[in-house]
């Protein structure tokens, strides 16, 4: 092999040598501005960052009813009831659907531990919306009425005493809503929800709260 020859055997060892070198280096944090490829990246999970992505969630439609009411509406007059009066019996149908509001929370409505372990999540408690009536399912299951009112409500049309009712049925839907599970089983389907995210993102103890009035910060 020929001068020449052996130098360039020697620039490629030289340079195999280097890159090895520089491998090593970064590996031991030698060289901070080289990237360890065999190195892996850990995600955090902190508490802002959760309470971000749980705030764009808006808010979650955890439950939801079916109810059914009867409003019995009766109208009377000094005269006889067989000339002047009405007793109206109508079955209202309806739904009502319970959520829990996430756009409101702030601070430190989210904790998370030192170890990225647990976490605490403090939310509203759950609410109503607006009941909805059913037209189609809704019907008057019953009514009596004089003769007089049959006769003036034949002439006059009186197109109110139905949208009335329907009125009436929607807030007695709402208060059935009320008086019903609906807000506990909106709760605590918000809270296996949750828990199911964050066990997903690897927290093994999770914590969720409601009260009135949400920390902030």
């Amino acid at each position: 092999m020929g001068a020449w020859g052996k130098r360039l055997v020697g620039i490629a060892v030289a340079i195999v040598v280097l890159a090895v070198a520089a491998l090593v280096g970064s590996a031991v944090h030698l060289l901070p501005q080289l990237r360890n490829p065999f190195a892996t990246q850990t995600e955090e999970h902190s508490g802002p960052v959760l309470l971000q992505s749980i705030v764009e969630l808006s808010r979650y439609e955890a439950a939801s009813g079916s109810f059914q009411v009867v409003v019995d509406i009766t109208t009377s007059s000094v005269l006889p009831s067989f000339l002047v009066g009405s007793d109206t019996m109508f079955i209202g149908v309806g739904t009502d659907n319970a959520y829990v509001d996430f756009s409101g929370l702030k601070g430190d409505a989210v904790q998370v531990s030192d170890d990225r372990l647990s976490a605490t999540v403090t939310l509203a408690h759950a609410q109503l919306e607006p009941a909805t009536l059913d037209v189609h399912e809704s019907h008057v299951y019953a009514q009596q009425q004089g003769l007089f009112t049959r006769v003036n409500e034949f002439l006059s049309g009186n197109p109110n005493s139905q949208q009335a009712l329907y009125e009436l049925a929607q807030k007695q839907i709402q208060a059935a809503a009320a008086k019903s599970t609906l807000i506990a089983d909106a709760e605590r389907n918000t809270k296996a929800m949750l828990t199911g995210l964050l066990q997903s993102l690897g927290f093994k103890n999770i914590t969720v709260n409601y009260a009135d009035n949400p920390r902030g910060g």
